[in-house]
């Protein structure tokens, strides 16, 4: 028998062979999961614990039990895909013989084994070239991005709401709760068992045993799925007591999940210049510090304010602000440029990126209306990297407090405005003005168009800007990230296109679907009420 035989016999067996033992595998840690567990070191009623009643212990044997049934659910899926895996590769392997079996080189039964199983993996490996993974793809208007919906291990923001869905709700859905479970595990496992050659991981834990990550380990995620490519998934893990995230990329090509890489992300040490183009408003570039004194001087501790202000009106005040901010914290990490001229957002945000002369720099380009917590800031770091990966974050937008609490006295404060709810606000994602991304990477785009004057327009060019380029943009809703109502006025001076924008941004952002109905049928509901009151006293006086 041919030698080129010999080797694709050998091949194909241990083929096999390592299949059978994954299966085995697979099969013998869902045994585990399945079998009861005692805990030797637990407490007992009467002992530690005789102070807790019964429910206690039926509610903690409840959690236990759902638990495992969703770790069994999982490993069960996972089993299955195995089956299928192993009988359409079968299937496959028996076709290709049947269409080559009239060779009689000898060579043609083994051949199509070991043919087949490349083929497999050389398809799925193509379907993940394809997807906007590792490199940008050319897109040629800003609706050709599919967005992100970013998760956590108990909670989903989606943009696509509807009549029905909401901003912020648990999966409901049994199918999407299942897929987002084994997707968490799927990187745990590839995290606490690095592949030997990806030699990522092994340099970065330093001598001794690496510690084991678990899900309370998962910090944040995001999905998108390309319907026909499969899907893509961010996945960020952290301990408690180090800074360092472990960052997992995987992708679904209409399959069984495939590691895409794994990494060590370090942000101790990343800078973020947060720019601020800013005219008049003094009271709203107050309440801005009041936010930036909590999360970036007190929690974060590692930003750079540069504000960039136009004119003359209101200049003293801005900077009176900032110097009492600046004693009362001791932080000096700030750069204002006075601008005398006409407010253009476009010219302030180029002007504060290039006002840096510190080399390289993370900058966040940021409205005075804008609230935004510690754990963004951090998310703006993971999400975006020089050369690579510009973070196009979808705002939460906070409806007309005095409409959305109109049946209190006072609206509350702030801080108690920051749900997410349909009510109360909606995903901004027609908006592209709060960005993170570094500042070589906007300088080499070109930065903003100078040339658009006036209220909007210049997001939108930036945004196409690096979509025409080869940097993956990563667009997801973001939960610490919020635009606070405040009044918009259309000016007479805008261009038609601008004015309607204009226009369209000032309606959403007023009320809810539900409460704009309720102002335009407000006088027919008042009607109503007095009707129905005369009938009540009609009666009470029969």
């Amino acid at each position: 028998m041919p030698r080129r035989s010999l080797i694709f016999q050998a091949r194909t067996r241990w083929l096999l062979v390592g299949l059978a033992l994954l299966f085995s595998l697979i099969l013998f840690m869902y045994l585990l999961e399945c079998a009861p567990q005692t805990d030797g070191n637990g407490s007992l009623p009467g002992v530690v614990g005789e102070n807790l009643g019964k429910e206690y212990y039926q509610a903690l044997l409840q959690e236990q039990e759902e638990h495992y049934q969703t770790r069994a659910t999982s490993l069960k899926r996972q089993i299955a895909q195995l089956k299928q895996e192993l009988q359409e590769m079968n299937d496959k392997l028996k076709l290709l013989q049947e269409k080559r079996s009239p060779r009689v080189n000898g060579m043609g039964y083994q051949g199509t084994k070991e043919q087949a199983s490349n083929d497999l993996l050389e398809f799925l490996h193509s379907q993940i070239d394809k997807a906007e993974v590792s490199i940008g793809a050319k897109l040629p208007s800003e609706y050709g991005v599919i967005p992100f919906e970013s998760f956590t291990s108990m909670k989903v923001f989606q943009l696509e709401m509807g009549l029905t869905r909401h901003p912020e709700e648990k999966p409901v859905r049994k199918d999407k709760r299942d897929e987002l479970v084994e997707v968490i595990e799927a990187g745990l496992e590839v995290i606490n068992n690095p592949d030997e050659e990806d030699g990522q991981d092994d340099d970065d834990e330093g001598i001794g045993e690496k510690p084991l990550y678990n899900e309370n380990d998962f910090i944040e995620g995001y999905y998108r799925t390309e319907r026909d490519k499969g899907t893509q998934y961010e996945l960020f893990y952290k301990k408690t007591d180090v800074m360092e995230y472990k960052h997992v990329t995987l992708f679904r090509p209409f399959g069984p999940l495939m590691k895409v890489k794994s990494e060590t992300v370090d942000i101790s040490r990343s800078v973020i210049n947060i720019i601020v183009p800013l005219a008049g408003r003094t009271e709203a570039f107050a309440q801005f510090m009041q936010n930036f004194r909590d999360v970036c001087i007190h929690q974060d501790k590692r930003i750079h304010l540069t504000v960039v202000y136009f004119g003359q009106d209101g200049l003293s005040e801005v900077r009176s602000i900032l110097e009492s901010v600046a004693r009362e914290t001791n932080f000096h990490n700030y750069t204002l440029v006075s601008l005398n001229e006409e407010f253009n957002r476009g010219r302030g945000l180029d002007m504060g990126a290039r006002a840096w002369e510190k080399g390289e720099v993370l900058m966040f380009f940021c409205d005075v209306d804008i609230y935004f917590t510690a754990e963004f800031l951090n998310s703006c770091r993971l999400n975006a990297e020089p050369g690579k990966k510009v973070f196009y974050p979808v705002v939460f937008s906070l409806y007309n407090p005095a409409i959305v609490y109109a049946n209190q006295d006072v609206p509350p404060p702030v801080e108690q405005q920051l749900v997410h709810k349909k009510d109360s606000g909606f995903w901004r994602d027609f908006g592209f003005g709060m960005t993170c991304q570094y500042r070589t990477d906007f300088l080499t785009v070109g930065g903003f168009d100078l040339e658009v004057k006036g209220w909007g327009g210049e997001d939108v060019h930036l945004y196409r800007k690096y979509l025409h380029g080869d940097l993956v943009v990563i667009r997801t809703p973001v939960p610490g990230l919020f635009h606070l109502w405040h009044e918009k006025h259309c000016a007479d001076e805008l261009t038609p296109e601008q004015y309607r924008m204009c226009i369209q941004s000032k309606a959403m952002n007023e009320a809810s679907h539900s409460h704009l109905g309720m102002l335009v049928f407000r006088e027919e509901i008042e009607t109503h009420l007095r009707k129905q009151a005369y009938r009540t006293n009609s009666e009470t006086i029969d």
